[in-house]
């Protein structure tokens, strides 16, 4: 192995001058790059993003002239430490992008490593293709990253593996050469072999490597078995053996299948050519089989196979617990009945549902008539991707159990013939029993993988011994059934140093011979494969290391204290999914495609910083300050993260922590203190009003307060909600009583929408009462006052619990105010406080939802609005879809008979609050809302209604598309009759 030289920061500079794209070699960027989705940790010497292949180019000669290397990276999703290590990541995520061609008739697309899998088959869907492997982290993980580790994921059975899909790859040689790989005649192969350069040598070396016949036996003895279709097992000399001109009954040479699973250590790929299915069939189905065993379900795995499933996927009892506390996945649990120990999802995909439905019940009936199995349910249509999200979830909700006790990455990679696996888990679990472990099971039953992960404290000296015994012992168990370590997740850091016991000797030394071949100098990505030290260097948490224990205002408790809130991130990047796949999380990468900006970075840096040795104050640090500057505090990761990270709950409490050790922005106080300057405004709300519209005094205002010279200023009303609440006197109805919440952003600004709101339930036969209360706090947690905001809460349960119940609950019009008593209340108030506090949370409603809770008990029909057609078009605010509520939206605005209600696919309108207003921040909040909300409106005619109930969704909705959007009450009271 090559030996490194130190790298200093002029030549650094110096290359980052060369380049068109970006070189980052500051910590922060360095330590948002040390980690992928593994347990490893190691700070990178740079990180580039170049802007083309001259780029790449160019960092290939700097390594080759300097010592060094790079390590090529997508989305970082890799689970055995691929994309980790001491010279430069290369990062293409944002860069090579590009779908170049499609070829319909013959079945290909020629790409660039970037492209995101979900999207490209968005993109196939016109041309009546599919790409079949599918990663549970599909929504982000890149093709480049899915050929690196040869990728393939739930429907294997069908589709196999991407080097099953590879036919062509462009890239650069270690020396700079470009070369293109593709399957090659004998006459083609003789040909290369005879090049003088690095590819010729290539072809010549592979033939005298393997043309020994006694060499290709070794091979065909030791590697795993060929019936095993998932195997990462070093590099795929067994493949290579297998084909012309080593065997002339072979497919055609092709190094494809040898760069596949290469991890980027051979070779940098530029360009890829994939083969393509026709698009699957129409209807799909899954039966959802709850067993009382794990080997009774994986019996049963062997019947399901026999019926031609695209997947066959089980779910162990402690996958499916941990759904329970997921506010997302806990509505996706509704194919369960109880607690089974394991569920069987095998899916059907047929030309008609009859035939689906027909083969399933043919399934069930094999079931039963063996004896597995106590309940099924086959799930169908949209519900199909409910069950299959609940799947993919788990690899991060198994990180979202609190306490220092993970499911540890190390041995959750195996596979062996799908017939073996009964007897093979059942080996398995008694090895675990030996060492009073027990283990996770979940994934690719049907491919003869499980995801194995046994709970282990890393943090401690013999939870890290485990790590290496664990892995020594169950290598020796796939060993004896000729399985493959790697099923899927690859060799990486984690298992190099076995591959030499699972292949021999022998083999090991083609393998390492392969790299020096490829690569001699060492420069793409080393360290794995071959030459990896040992497998428990490097981890992310090593033994002894320290877990301060650090006072926070915010109540972290549940998660045994902030440090650990933010180590619930494991690093799967689910934060790094697009606007074309949809979802909230997380606006600010989403517009800027820049990993700094996603909830991994968030929770990496404090993660990182806060361990770091402050004596008087751990938040004092500009680098979590830097990555946090761009988070919206939109809640989008509180729900979609699969380990529920909350980084607005988290950027809250550094925030507070921060400013007292650097004091507090004016801006950041003006923010905090809205209610109370507008209260001030109101003494003349003409002139306030005035200032702020006109273009002079405005500008003046907007420059002195840090706003963005573009941004309109909201006006205040002329009189105040609260001053209208307290001379108003409630009217008596028959159908109950509620109280309304008097939120800072109506009482001054939206005044008309309380006062309608008011109208709309009296209207429908409900009694409005208003008891005195104090502002949310919504203004002081946005801006990291969270002692301010305590004391506002503290002072609402007071004053709010003695009146509030399910009988009489609270309604909210403004969803951010109303949903600080349901998120933050209850970690900010007193102990004393707490379970009044969650009995205000329980019962504090959005308009909405009380709505939509009286429709369902019948209490408010259709028959009371309008039966004219109108189109309305849906816009959620972000809290709303934190909290699973944007749906009762839908629910409230669709009781007229005749409006369609559509809900825009927007995330978040990029506002969040006071972040759209700021000057520094204006650029990126627009770009939010033109990634899908801005275009969808101004598609729309002008006689559809648009609705948002956020005031700041309203007010960014008008200033980036001069469209009005009226709150969901305004729209249902003009629907009355």
């Amino acid at each position: 192995m090559t030996a490194k030289v130190n790298i200093g920061r002029s030549l650094l500079q110096r290359l980052s001058q060369q380049l068109k794209g970006e070189l980052h070699y500051d910590d922060v960027m360095r330590t948002l790059y040390a980690t992928d989705a593994s347990a490893y940790r190691e700070l990178p010497l740079a990180v580039a993003f170049p802007r083309d292949e001259e780029d790449i180019k160019t960092l290939i000669t700097f390594a080759n002239q300097h010592n060094t290397s790079l390590i090529p990276r997508t989305a970082g999703t890799s689970l055995a430490g691929q994309v980790v290590g001491h010279g430069i990541v290369v990062d293409v995520s944002r860069t090579f992008t590009k779908i170049l061609e499609v070829n319909k008739e013959e079945g290909w697309v020629r790409l660039q490593p970037g492209v995101i899998r979900d999207e490209l088959n968005k993109h196939l869907k016109d041309f009546d293709l599919f790409f079949g492997p599918e990663t549970s982290t599909a929504n982000r993980a890149m093709i480049g990253g899915m050929v690196g580790n040869n990728s393939c994921g739930s429907n294997s059975v069908q589709y196999g593996s991407a080097r099953d899909h590879l036919i062509e790859v462009r890239g650069f040689l270690s020396d700079g050469s470009e070369a293109v790989f593709k399957a090659v005649s004998a006459e083609e192969f003789e040909a290369k072999a005879q090049q003088e350069n690095l590819e010729g040598k290539l072809y010549r070396e592979v033939k005298e490597m393997l043309l020994p016949e006694e060499v290709r036996a070794e091979i065909a003895k030791e590697f795993p078995k060929p019936s095993i279709p998932r195997r990462n097992t070093g590099y795929a000399i067994d493949l290579l053996a297998r084909m012309q001109p080593f065997n002339p009954e072979g497919k055609p040479f092709n190094f494809c299948e040898l760069i596949a699973g290469s991890e980027g250590t051979l070779i940098f790929i530029t360009e890829i050519k994939m083969h393509c299915d026709p698009t699957p069939p129409k209807y799909k189905g899954v039966l959802c089989a709850q067993f009382d065993s794990i080997d009774e379900s994986l019996k049963a795995n062997l019947i399901s196979l026999k019926f031609n499933p695209t997947a066959v996927e089980l779910m162990d009892k402690y996958i499916l617990d941990c759904t329970k506390n997921s506010i997302e996945h806990r509505q996706n649990r509704f194919f369960l009945d109880g607690d089974p120990v394991a569920v069987l999802v095998t899916e059907i995909a047929r030309d008609t549902v009859e035939e689906m439905r027909a083969d399933a019940a043919a399934l069930e009936a094999a079931y039963k008539e063996a004896g597995m199995g106590h309940y099924f349910k086959l799930v169908e249509g949209e519900d199909v991707k409910r069950v299959w999200n609940l799947r993919k979830a788990g690899l991060g909700l198994l990180s979202n159990v609190p306490g220092d006790p993970k499911a540890a990455p190390v041995i959750e990679d195996t596979a062996v013939d799908v017939e073996d696996l009964p007897a093979y888990i059942a080996e398995f679990n008694e090895i675990l029993k030996k060492y009073d472990l027990f283990c996770v099971h979940y994934a690719h039953a049907g491919s003869g993988e499980l995801h194995l992960r046994p709970v282990l404290d890393l943090k401690t000296q013999d939870g890290n011994k485990m790590f290496k015994v664990i892995a020594d012992e169950i290598a020796k168990l796939v060993k004896k059934y000729r399985g493959s370590l790697s099923g899927e997740h690859g060799d990486g850091r984690l298992r190099g140093e076995f591959i030499e016991y699972m292949v021999g000797s022998k083999n090991f030394k083609l393998i390492e011979a392969t790299k020096r071949s490829w690569d001699p100098d060492n420069i793409f990505n080393p360290n794995k494969i071959v030459d990896t030290p040992p497998m428990d260097e490097s981890l992310r948490f090593m033994p002894g290391i320290e877990t301060p224990e650090i006072k926070t205002t915010l109540d972290f408790s549940a998660s045994q204290g902030i440090i650990r809130a933010a180590e619930f991130c494991n690093g799967a990047g689910a934060c790094r999914k697009t606007e074309v796949t949809g979802g909230t999380m997380c606006p600010s990468y989403m517009a800027t495609r820049n990993e700094k900006n996603t909830t991994r970075a968030r929770a990496n840096i404090l993660r990182e910083y806060l361990r770091a040795p402050y004596t008087i104050n751990r938040f004092n640090h500009k680098e979590i300050y830097e990555v946090m500057d761009l988070c919206l505090s939109c809640k989008g990761c509180k729900s979609e993260c699969p380990s529920n990270v909350d980084i607005a709950k988290l950027k809250a409490e550094f925030l507070q922590q921060y400013y007292k050790a650097n004091g507090a922005p004016m801006r950041a106080r003006m923010i905090a203190y809205f209610p109370r300057l507008t209260q001030m405004a109101m003494l003349t709300p003409g002139l306030f009003n005035w200032m702020v519209s006109n273009p002079l005094t405005g500008s003046i205002f907007k420059s002195i307060a840090g706003f963005a010279p573009e941004r309109s200023i909201p006006k205040v009303h002329k009189h105040t909600f609260k001053s209208w609440l307290q001379k108003y006197t409630p009217k008596k109805a028959s159908k109950g009583k509620v109280y309304i919440f008097c939120d800072e952003f109506t009482n001054y600004n939206d005044t008309p929408i309380g006062l309608k709101t008011i109208t709309l339930l009296e209207k429908l036969g409900y009694e409005v009462e208003w008891q005195p209360h104090v502002e949310s706090g919504r203004t002081f947690l946005s801006k990291g006052f969270v002692e301010e905001a305590k004391d506002l809460a503290c002072q609402n349960v007071d004053m709010l619990k003695s009146y509030i119940s399910e009988e009489t609950p609270l309604i909210g019009i403004e969803p951010s105010t109303i949903m600080a008593f349901r998120d933050e209340y209850p970690d900010l108030v007193h102990p004393h406080q707490k379970e009044d506090a969650a009995n205000l949370a329980k019962n504090a409603l959005m308009i909405d939802e009380f709505i939509a809770r009286e429709v369902k008990a019948g209490n408010i029909t259709s028959d009371q609005f309008t039966e004219e057609e109108k189109l309305v078009k849906l816009h959620t605010h972000c809290q709303q879809k934190a909290t699973g509520t944007q749906v009762t939206g839908k629910q409230m605005l669709g009781l007229p008979k005749n409006y369609k209600v559509q809900i825009i696919p927007s995330g978040c309108c990029g506002m969040a609050g006071s972040f759209g207003y700021e000057k520094e921040h204006y650029k990126v909040s627009m770009d939010v809302g033109e990634l899908v909300l801005f275009p969808t409106i101004r598609k729309l005619n002008d006689d559809v209604i648009i609705a948002a109930a956020g005031t700041s969704c309203r007010h960014q909705i008008k200033d980036g598309t001069e469209r009005d959007a009226l709150h969901p009450v305004e729209i249902l009271l003009n629907a009355l009759k």
